[in-house]
């Protein structure tokens, strides 16, 4: 093997090590939500909002990055990120209610710091293969929110503890992580000291946030997400309730975002064969859509089935809205802009979700009534989805008319 290729295998591991963080801080939520309900004596309300407040600051860095006056360098970002992040898992863990939602909060600014630092760091680093190296970040991050939710039940039990050791214990991975980023970290900053940052693109931000388009990326992003994080905020409630154990249901959850992984990497090989990405919007609006309902209403014996479908939709919409980002912008500082206003926008409209489905389940005293809005909330999917898909750019040159050709002739 020779450096160069060891040398790209160990730059892949490193954002894997990142990438694997940036999601149990919420998915292992899941499986023990009654608990903490029943510990703090949490509305569902409430309960929900344990889920909603990481989410609501998962863009928050994206929104903020462009009118910094000096922006850090990206490894910096990811060490403070991990950092942060210990602080969220810890603060949970303390016996009262104001450290269990701030710790919440936390989690999600130090989330949001990794979600727009990574992509940036693919694209500096490995130009030349940004969508497989974006297809391994999102599997990465699909299979640390997997294996969180899948284990959270399970060490609980395994060590006759209380749902705060499998939450304390997702510090360790952060730990590891910005440890390892540190010397990079350290190195970046010593450069940048004789290298200073170019000023924000405001120019950029001006074409973006003015755009049909982007805001087209953005709604996607936005509802696809919050479809998403009431799988990782209700899933194993809403299998509790319907009869399976606390250890099945925490299951199901990461058998669907196990299978989460298999849609995300289909994506950059679909792409490649087709038109736009239209189809893809409207497959995963199709399987989203049947996933939810089987889960809901079909027999319990067969939510391993409809797990099945729902996480390959969810693969499909989550690699298609990041991809949107790169595809819809016509050069790096649009890419940028753009990836900044889907995640911070995006991301407060996925916070709705696990709220909104609380308050609908406290109102109703059931899941029909909740279920039944998140799939109007599939369908309505498309209507951004469509046109996001089409084969277009956003930022490029304006088309020269012939009128305009011949008057210079």
């Amino acid at each position: 093997m020779t450096a160069r290729r060891t040398g790209l295998i160990g730059s892949v591991l490193l954002i894997v090590l990142v990438a694997v963080n940036l999601r149990p801080a919420i998915s292992a939520v899941g499986p023990v939500l009654t608990e903490i309900q029943d510990a703090f004596h949490l509305s569902g309300t409430a309960a929900g909002a344990l889920t909603t407040l990481p989410l609501v600051f998962f863009g928050s860095y994206g929104l903020v990055a462009p009118f910094l006056r000096r922006a850090p360098r990206s490894e910096s970002l990811l060490v403070a990120a991990m950092g942060l992040l210990i602080l969220g898992l810890l603060l949970r863990l303390v016996d009262a209610p104001f450290p269990l939602f701030a710790g919440s909060l936390v989690a999600g600014v130090a989330i949001s710091i990794g979600n727009i630092a990574m992509p940036s760091i693919i694209k500096r680093d490995h130009p030349n293969s940004i969508t497989t190296v974006t297809a391994v970040y999102t599997l990465a991050v699909s299979g640390g929110a997997s294996i969180s939710s899948g284990l959270a039940v399970p060490v609980e039990y395994a060590f006759g503890s209380s749902w705060r050791l499998p939450l304390g214990l997702l510090a360790v991975p952060a730990a590891i992580a910005g440890l390892i980023w540190l010397p990079k970290a350290l190195r970046a900053a010593r450069a940048a000291r004789s290298a200073p940052s170019a000023p924000p693109a405001r120019a950029a931000a001006a074409v973006v946030w003015r755009a049909g388009l982007a805001w087209q990326v953005t709604v996607f992003m936005g509802l696809q997400s919050l479809l998403a994080y009431v799988v990782l905020g209700w899933l194993p409630t809403i299998c509790q309730d319907r009869g399976l154990s606390d250890t099945s249901s925490g299951y199901v959850l990461a058998l669907t975002a196990a299978i989460q992984a298999v849609g995300s990497l289909g994506v950059p090989l679909l792409e490649r064969r087709m038109r736009d990405q239209r189809p893809l919007v409207v497959l995963t609006c199709t399987l989203t859509l049947i996933g939810f309902a089987g889960v809901t209403w079909a027999p319990i014996s067969s939510v391993w089935l409809w797990a099945v479908v729902l996480g390959i939709g969810q693969g499909l919409g989550f690699a298609t809205a990041l991809s949107f980002i790169g595809l819809r912008a016509h050069d790096a500082g649009i890419a940028a802009q753009l990836s900044g206003m889907a995640q911070g926008v995006g991301y407060v409209i996925a916070a709705l979700g696990p709220l909104a489905i609380g308050a609908l389940h406290d109102a109703t005293g059931g899941w029909s009534v909740p279920m039944a809005a998140v799939l109007a909330i599939c369908a309505l999917l498309a209507v951004p989805g469509l046109p996001a898909g089409r084969n277009r750019t956003l930022g490029s040159p304006a088309p020269i008319r012939a009128h305009e050709v011949n008057a210079a002739n």
